[in-house]
């Protein structure tokens, strides 16, 4: 087990943190396609994110931790230490900077405690799979989360079909 490769996150919040990674081909045809196609999604990001209702905003963290596991273990299996590390970097200010922060614990009651320890045990967890290179932990982070994501759908307001 290595336990040498670990990073420290230093990143300002930013709507990255929703923004799915788009994956190279090391047989793109146009080298110049990836930063733009970086760009539209940035975009596209940045548009979701000022026009989303707060649900939807809660939705997007989700999406966006989901998005950050799989290519933290891709990149993991890969050999990626740079990319896991930042991977697994974003899934964690995801994790305390937008879901945990958004708790209201003083009107939440028990549940919303319940969550902010949740929050933290799945931190601790995904810091630690990043300091072991343990992919059996990002699966745990995944699969504690993945319950609150379908809950969460599952309580959308209706779409206002004007």
């Amino acid at each position: 087990m290595q336990t040498d490769n670990w990073c420290v996150p230093s990143l300002p919040v930013t709507s990255a943190m929703f923004a799915p990674r788009i994956a190279t081909s090391p047989f793109s045809r146009n080298p110049t396609a990836m930063p733009l196609s970086n760009l539209y999604a940035r975009v596209g990001v940045e548009t979701g994110v000022s026009s989303a209702s707060p649900h939807q905003l809660v939705a997007m963290l989700f999406a966006g931790f989901v998005d950050a596991i799989a290519q933290a273990k891709g990149a993991l299996q890969n050999n990626q230490v740079d990319v896991k590390c930042k991977a697994i970097v974003r899934a964690a200010r995801i994790v305390d900077e937008g879901l945990k922060a958004s708790l209201d614990l003083t009107g939440g009651g028990e549940l919303a405690a319940d969550l902010s320890d949740l929050y933290a045990y799945i931190t601790l967890r995904l810091t630690q799979a990043n300091l072991r290179n343990d992919a059996l932990a990002l699966d745990e982070c995944l699969a504690l989360m993945q319950p609150l994501r379908q809950a969460w759908a599952s309580i959308a307001p209706p779409v206002d079909a004007r």
